[in-house]
């Protein structure tokens, strides 16, 4: 039997579960498992359900349009592994999870390639024969270093890019081309530190926690929907590099995590923030 997972996002009102099973049950599909949320303050229902099952996909998503209302979003896709592209810099820990994960059957997406503004992380790709585009940013604007990555993305039909520490703001225009489909790894629970070295800035305000943000990228700097978090305690005794060690550790560990979020629809974008299923 085939797989699918269903999302729905709408206004709230009486029914909804009633109505959309019906649909599911009369086409004889299996709910594995389903989820639902009601956002109270905005009257916004969202459900999520694993399927199995012959599915005539157009044929439920315009009967459920058709019950549902008006403003009602419907996706119904196949479980698949997803197509995403890693841009990276110089630090390996993010990008050496998700490669490892991937050798091992763990990951559910096909990494496509890798694309780096340096040459550093080439011979690591080279291991888990991954390709691998240096595509360097000496010499040259924002947008002209862009518009060759671009280029190179345009080679594929993805699902996703990941930024395993891609140290580079994105513009305006290039977020807005794969928007909501640009996950990042920020260095801090909350964006608390921007620059250069944000573990010895935390090092020096001496605090007592440090942790990672994934998150989507929008226009506002390390603002947009955040999809996963974690944090551990530190304390006078650790130099910042030793923060930056265990800092490195979580960011690895929350991209992961929110990349199997992601690559398995869990995720609901609304209102720059996320519902995770």
């Amino acid at each position: 039997m085939n797989k699918y997972v269903l999302k729905i996002k709408c206004s709230d009102e009486k029914g909804l579960i009633y109505k959309i099973s019906n649909v599911l049950y009369k086409n004889s599909l299996n709910i594995e498992k389903n989820s639902e949320f009601v956002d109270n303050e905005n009257k916004k229902f969202f459900f999520r359900a694993r399927l199995d099952g012959a599915i005539k996909r157009d044929e439920i998503k315009r009967e459920l349009e058709e019950l549902l209302p008006d403003d009602a979003e419907v996706t119904l896709n196949k479980k698949v592994k997803k197509k995403i592209v890693i841009l990276a810099t110089k630090e390996s820990h993010c990008l050496g999870e998700i490669l490892l994960k991937h050798n091992s059957g763990e990951l559910n997406a096909q990494i496509l390639c890798v694309v780096s503004n340096y040459d550093k992380l080439e011979k690591l790709c080279e291991r888990f024969d991954i390709k691998y585009y240096h595509i360097s940013s000496e010499n040259l604007e924002r947008e002209e270093h862009e518009q060759k990555i671009l280029d190179v993305l345009s080679e594929y039909e993805l699902d996703y890019i990941v930024l395993a520490k891609y140290m580079r703001i994105l513009s305006e225009n290039f977020v807005r081309k794969y928007e909501k489909k640009i996950i990042n790894i920020h260095h801090s629970f909350l964006p608390a530190f921007i620059g250069a070295n944000p573990y010895k800035q935390a090092y020096k305000r001496g605090v007592k926690i440090i942790g990672a943000t994934a998150h989507f990228v929008n226009n506002n700097l390390d603002e947009g929907p955040i999809i996963a978090q974690n944090i551990i305690r530190v304390n006078h005794e650790l130099g910042w590099k030793d923060m930056q060690k265990a800092g490195r550790n979580v960011e690895k560990t929350v991209l992961s995590n929110a990349l199997d979020l992601v690559l398995d629809d869990k995720i609901f974008v609304y209102n720059n923030k996320t519902i995770v299923f």
